[in-house]
């Protein structure tokens, strides 16, 4: 009787400690941080709302249109126009905060240019623009007289004349390239000047009391924070400013690596003060934009790749963490489990999110953590030009090689920038594939913790304090899974499920409108300076000096390349037999920008 006492006084103590870890633990504040901007997301979008009243009538022309001509006519193209124009972002406070979270623009050779531009100089390419504008506008007249016509003579035919819709077709075609010409003629005839400074300094601010929140409560000296925060901020701006580089952001160096650079410079040279460590709380803003990513990830992306997404992704994800996983434990024999797993997880699903996920169900050491995600950035570097590469010299189909970059590419950004080296239709499909497995980070967070303790650690689900077995039981393996499960992933799931129904709950047109174009702009614009201060932290914390254990033998870096070689195969072999194969009507689709 004593000793089922003793273990019903733990479970009451386990429940009440869950409760106090709502209000004192980082992954608990990343949720309702990340909940708190989404919350003044939809008030603003509600309060300053466009006209999206509108929305039915100009999306009947174009259904209207569509059914009689069997093309996109003028009417259909000026109201399809109409239409994307109605967005939540263009209105009040969300306009603000568009502006507040602007990174640093492109420039060539002028890196002030990227955040500051003087009234003269702006005058100066306003009248450098206004030849071509001239030249635009008299070409979009010309063009769409000519398109009006030809639709005209194959709309007295009743659409049934298939000479006469072509030629339409092809009219229509000059006119849409002229109306594109002419928009980038129009824009830069209207260029105005800028300083993007007064609002670096007002976001600095507000993230730092927006952290500073959190940081009190799970026991962040706030003075060092507040001391450290400032120069993470500039760093992080750093990172963007030389990813704007004209040459540099061409060939797809973003800010990610130029952050992770920047820290790791100081962190091996100089070295990182105390009162920047205490700033650089990698995992606090890395969490907090996880879960307003999940936000992004609405289930129609699923819908629009379709069933071969869903293949390449959630299938072939968990079948390289096992198998790199028992190549790690049965073949070379990595010393340690939780350093198996942070790195099977980091290379298999999307980078830093995943090792994070993981390696916090498994109670990995900040140094295998570490490790994994030093690892992983140096790989990404190399396998954003390579992979596009190879798939531009086999001559490899643009969704195929956007399936293929999606599923192994480690983070967001990078995918983006690898697809963008092959072409619009492979980016598109590498970012949705990789969207689509980013879901997997919260099943694998569980299914980890879950294994962890049912496994490798069962007598802790069922010890008095941590050391001293008892009777195994469901409850007090429950309760050690909810110990070890990442609880950030909570946050990030509930923000795809209610986001995603906010997105179809009225129509397609209104959720993007008011959540794609609207919403996403707060959660896309702060996630991003999140991850920029995150992979600043995460270089400061590396130094390859302290790292010399965990990688001892090679075997962590065999790991992973093995698991990624392996992952770049089958995840190839699978893509290309469902979308070249299987479901090619799906791929055609896709080509067609349907």
């Amino acid at each position: 009787m004593a000793a089922n006492d003793t273990q019903d006084n733990i479970v009451t103590e386990t429940r009440v400690s869950m409760w106090k870890q709502m209000g004192k633990t980082e992954d608990w504040w990343a949720i309702w941080l990340a909940s708190l901007l989404l919350v003044l997301s939809l008030i603003s979008i509600f309060v300053y709302k466009p006209p999206v009243e509108q929305l039915p009538e100009h999306r009947a022309i174009m259904n209207s249109e569509m059914e009689a001509a069997g093309f996109r006519t003028i009417a259909y193209i000026e109201a399809e126009s109409k239409l994307n124009s109605i967005r939540a972002r263009n209105h009040g406070l969300t306009a603000t905060i568009a502006n507040l979270t602007a990174r640093p623009k492109k420039w060539d050779t002028n890196p002030l240019q990227s955040v500051y531009m003087s009234e003269e100089e702006a005058a100066a390419k306003r009248a450098a623009a206004a030849p071509r504008l001239e030249a635009a506008t008299a070409r979009l007249a010309e063009t769409r007289a000519i398109a009006q016509a030809a639709e005209n003579a194959a709309r007295a035919a009743n659409f049934e004349n298939p000479r006469l819709n072509e030629e339409a077709r092809a009219a229509l075609a000059e006119w849409r390239q002229a109306r594109s010409s002419h928009s980038s003629a129009r824009s830069a005839a209207n260029f105005q000047a800028y300083n993007l400074i007064p609002g670096f300094i007002g976001l600095m601010v507000f993230m730092m009391v927006f952290f500073a929140i959190g940081a009190k409560f799970i026991g962040i000296n706030l003075g060092q924070f507040f001391t450290g925060f400032p120069i993470i901020f500039i760093l992080a701006v750093l990172s963007y400013l030389i990813a704007g580089q004209a040459t540099l952001s061409s060939i797809g160096l973003s800010y990610v690596l130029w952050g992770l650079a920047i820290g790791l410079i100081i962190s091996n040279t100089i070295g990182v003060p105390k009162f920047l460590k205490s700033a650089g709380q990698t995992e606090f803003f890395i969490k907090t934009g996880l879960v307003l990513l999940g936000a992004s990830i609405l289930f129609g992306q699923i819908a629009l790749i379709g069933i071969p997404g869903i293949f390449v992704t959630w299938v072939v994800t968990p079948i390289v963490l096992v198998g790199t996983f028992w190549f790690g434990q049965n073949i070379i024999k990595v010393p340690s489990k939780e350093l198996n797993i942070t790195v099977s997880s980091d290379m298999c699903v999307s980078g830093v999110s995943a090792a994070i996920a993981s390696a916090a169900a498994s109670r990995a050491k900040k140094e295998e953590l570490t490790l994994a995600i030093g690892m992983s950035m140096i790989f990404v570097a190399v396998m954003i030009f390579l992979l596009p590469a190879i798939a531009k010299l086999t001559g490899m189909h643009p969704v195929l090689a956007g399936a293929w970059l999606g599923g192994t590419v480690d983070n967001t950004g990078s995918v983006v920038a690898a697809g963008e080296l092959i072409g619009k239709e492979a980016m598109y499909v590498a970012a949705t594939i990789k969207m689509i497995q980013n879901i997997m980070i919260g099943v694998i967070a569980f299914g980890v913790a879950a294994y962890w303790c049912l496994k490798v650690e069962p007598d802790r689900a069922c010890a008095v304090d941590g050391t001293t077995p008892m009777k195994f039981t469901a409850s007090g393996a429950l309760y050690e899974i909810w110990y070890r499960f990442p609880k950030f992933i909570l946050g990030f799931i509930a923000a795809s499920i209610i986001f995603s129904f906010m997105q179809t709950a009225v129509s397609l047109d209104w959720g993007q409108s008011m959540v794609s174009q609207g919403v996403l702009t707060w959660a896309n614009g702060f996630r991003n300076w999140f991850f920029a201060l995150a992979f600043v932290s995460i270089g400061l914390s590396i130094n390859y000096r302290e790292l010399k254990e965990p990688l001892r033998g090679g075997k962590p870096l065999l790991l992973y390349i093995a698991g990624q070689s392996f992952n770049l195969v089958l995840t190839l072999f699978v893509a290309w037999l469902m979308f070249m194969v299987i479901f090619r009507d799906i791929t055609d689709r896709l080509m067609a920008g349907a």
